[in-house]
């Protein structure tokens, strides 16, 4: 119970944070600073408490990583930046990064099951939000309450549920650092998904941010597939 309890208030941290980053200091810095601070804290927090190390091949992931973030996220032009913000950007990145460690090192012996863990882990970032959510106020108003239940419903499954189950799966089995790589391609689908579903055009920032995410983490992929081919342990 009290690692759904840790894992739970990491999730809580993580989502408020980024919430009140955007809101503080803008989406596009907010995101930088949350996303791109999240695979650093990780690399730092599971050298120390796993005993894992990047290597110079994870060393460079990482940087192209940020580096594709960077120009995805600040290629369309200047935002201000408060620093208000950017300390809840990276209260959200620490929320999200002990979050990781915690399900790595959990899954490392073979005692994570992405079910329950999901379970847990969502009854007590829910309890912990809903202060928050009893203020803001619980009935959304709405013209077309049918239509916003559906939507509701399709929000909690896939991309709440769903994915999260999947994520700590994913979190158990691998290294640390690989997840919070793999995480950075999040504004890469939402690009993608842009383009596909409502009409946007890429601009030249976003091809070449997504190229260098892309590169990072398929170079991180095939830098671990073969230490693990060669037999080496994977939290080397």
């Amino acid at each position: 119970m009290w690692r759904a309890g840790a894992t739970g208030l990491g999730l809580a941290v993580f989502q408020t944070g980024y919430f009140a980053a955007v809101r503080s200091t803008g989406l596009a810095v907010a995101t930088v600073v949350t996303l791109g601070a999240g695979p650093v804290l990780v690399a730092l927090g599971a050298r120390l408490t796993l005993g894992e190390r990047l290597g110079r091949a994870g060393t460079v992931a990482v940087a192209g990583a940020l580096a594709g973030l960077g120009v995805l996220t600040l290629g369309g032009g200047g935002s201000a930046v408060h620093p208000l913000g950017v300390l809840y950007g990276l209260a959200s990145a620490a929320g999200g990064s002990a979050m990781t460690l915690l399900t790595r090192r959990w899954g490392r012996d073979g005692e994570t099951d992405a079910a329950a863990t999901s379970v847990g882990v969502f009854a007590v970032t829910s309890a912990l939000l809903l202060p928050f959510a009893l203020a803001e106020g619980l009935v959304p108003h709405t013209a077309e309450p049918g239509l916003l239940l559906w939507l509701l419903a399709y929000l909690a499954a896939v991309p709440t549920a769903l994915a999260y189950a999947l994520y700590f799966e994913g979190a158990a089995a691998v290294r640390s650092a690989t997840v919070s790589v793999i995480m950075l391609l999040e504004p890469v689908s939402a690009a993608v998904l842009a383009v596909v579903l409502l009409g946007e055009h890429l601009t030249a920032p976003t091809l070449v941010g997504t190229f260098l995410m892309l590169g990072s983490v398929t170079g991180l992929a095939v830098a671990e597939t073969r230490a693990v081919r060669r037999g080496e342990p994977v939290p080397v």
